[in-house]
């Protein structure tokens, strides 16, 4: 079975969990024996693990024809492509977009990030699926999140194979409601066009069913899991209970994420305690509106701002931590609270998240019920047997969720359709 795989970032180089759980899927995928995956992304920076999947970079995929030598080629693309690689490509360009701009490859530049043109880089993208489609070998077509659902059709039209697509999120996920309507029909035609879709929650399936006019029969729910920690995450130092308890929210400061009840909560959890120390490590345009809510509520003082935090530094925080916190008004799903289980964190969690619908050992409240997460975190941080209980039934619920288990579930909607 060998799958094309559209994604849009890949580790180590993430700003979200969509990496991550491409990461983790795909690798569960691997281990099955007869499974090839390419997966293609706008720009790779050359230090991705590439020993269970092929990799290509939009950013290296020629769709002007230039005249070229062999060792400038070599030149260029050292350690991305085999020169015959790109001639290969080369040779399938079957249009000349010339008003793109590009390098003196033939390739379109990508920022491989989520630019200000980010419309224009996913329809270039969607481009050089075109030339990418023509050369490659595959079964089937898979397509990760909205960004990459044009790129998907576009191959599912030039090949005639076809199409999952996978929905990590929908836009009434990440506006609350206040849909773009350029990015919506973006989605809805991916949906419409693909074979299956896939959700990553029956939290998300219900929202494409019922907000996407999709046929219940169509959509197939996939958890998403977690990647075993290695030695080196393990053995990083313990430093909870040095002195104050730590209780940390982490992620986009957003209003998807709903930073603003953590900061309340917290403020209602200080009323009856000052051990207890908060943490808001992600970025946002919500940030400067949650420096500015702490200090309205003067525990300035209690509550710590880290920036964005990625690989080990979220592993390091976590290992600090008492308490983990996600008050997500939407989450598809929510990858976090699973890796601070893994860490021995009891968690928080709302629910209207997607990982809710799995995890037994979390504390679930609505995301709305300041009461409720305040009191969830003092009981947590105050009764030693509680915070025992749900961290070491927690370790174990969460190290059981295998993305191998995912990754057979994928391949069986790959078989439904095929077969």
């Amino acid at each position: 079975m060998k799958a094309l795989m559209y994604g849009w970032e890949f580790p180590p180089h993430i700003l979200g969990g969509l990496g991550t759980a491409s990461f983790g899927l795909i690798r569960g995928m691997s281990m099955q024996p007869d499974m090839e995956i390419t997966f293609v992304m706008p720009r790779p920076w050359g230090d991705e693990d590439r020993s269970f999947l092929k990799i290509i970079g939009a950013c290296h995929t020629p769709v002007v024809w230039r005249d070229v030598s062999h060792d400038y080629v070599s030149h260029r693309l050292s350690g991305f492509m085999e020169p015959t690689g790109y001639f290969e490509l080369r040779n399938h360009i079957y249009d000349d977009f010339r008003y793109c701009h590009v390098d003196d490859l033939g390739c379109i530049e990508f920022s491989g990030r989520y630019p200000d043109n980010l419309q224009e880089e996913i329809n270039n993208y969607s481009i050089v699926a075109g030339v990418i489609a023509r050369t490659e070998q595959y079964d089937i077509i898979h397509a990760h999140d909205w960004l990459t659902y044009p790129a998907g059709i576009h191959s599912k039209m030039v090949s005639g194979k076809p199409l999952v697509i996978h929905v990590h999120a929908t836009d009434y996920d990440r506006s609350r409601g206040n849909v773009n309507p350029d990015v919506y029909h973006i989605e809805k035609n991916g949906m419409d066009h693909a074979d299956r879709i896939i959700t990553v929650s029956n939290l998300t399936r219900q929202t494409v069913i019922e907000k996407y006019h999709q046929h219940p029969d169509k959509v197939i729910t996939v958890h998403n899991a977690v990647e075993p920690l290695g030695q080196e995450i393990l053995s990083i130092t313990d430093k909870r209970g040095v002195t104050d308890k730590v209780v940390t929210f982490l992620g986009r400061i957003t209003m998807q994420k709903g930073p603003e009840y953590f900061v309340e909560a917290a403020a209602k959890v200080l009323q009856k305690t000052n051990g207890v120390r908060f943490v808001m490590a992600g970025s946002g345009d919500m940030t400067d509106r949650m420096i500015r809510l702490a200090a309205a509520h003067h525990i300035s003082d209690r509550f710590h701002f880290t920036g964005f935090m990625k690989g080990r530094q979220v592993y390091e925080i976590f290992r600090a931590s008492d308490v983990y916190v996600m008050p997500s008004v939407s989450e598809p799903f929510g990858i976090s609270p699973l890796e601070a289980m893994q860490c021995g964190v009891p968690s928080v969690i709302s629910k209207q998240s997607g990982c809710a619908e799995i995890l037994n050992y979390a504390v679930k409240v609505d995301y709305w019920d300041i009461e409720a997460m305040a009191d969830a975190i003092y009981g947590l941080i105050s009764y030693p047997r509680l915070h025992a209980f749900l961290r070491e039934e927690g370790l174990k619920e969460a190290n059981g969720l295998k993305w191998e288990h995912a990754g057979r579930k994928v391949r069986h909607v790959y078989d439904s359709i095929l077969h």
